[in-house]
């Protein structure tokens, strides 16, 4: 949907849209090595820092990917409509990437 916001209204910003959204999940994977996995902790809060830092790096990557069309659109850089079709589809592609690593997700407790 966002090459199609693209190509409809021959201009190629909203395709940083999708960028920002692929390097969404980067800081997470990153940094939830960072942590270290003591017995005491559970898997549920993870008390790292650095953890936590990817976290809010990754946050901010998809409030940046939300935020950026409605600010092309606002300064009149991109058309509403492709700004619209930019957030579905990096919504779209944000989900993907969210689903394809939780099923994908390795549980280390094998019982």
């Amino acid at each position: 949907m966002i090459i199609l916001s693209c190509a409809l209204y021959s201009n190629w910003l909203p395709l940083l849209v999708a960028l920002t959204f692929v390097m969404a999940p980067l800081p997470n994977a990153i940094f939830s090595h960072c942590g270290s996995a003591d017995d005491f902790a559970s898997s549920d809060d993870a008390g790292s820092a650095a953890v936590d830092l990817g976290r809010f790096i990754t946050s901010i990557i998809v409030v940046t990917g939300f935020a950026l069309p409605i600010a092309l659109a606002h300064s009149e850089v991109i058309q509403t409509n492709a700004a619209i079709m930019s957030i579905f589809g990096g919504g779209c592609v944000y989900g993907t990437i969210l689903a394809y690593s939780a099923v994908f997700k390795q549980d280390t407790d094998e019982f």
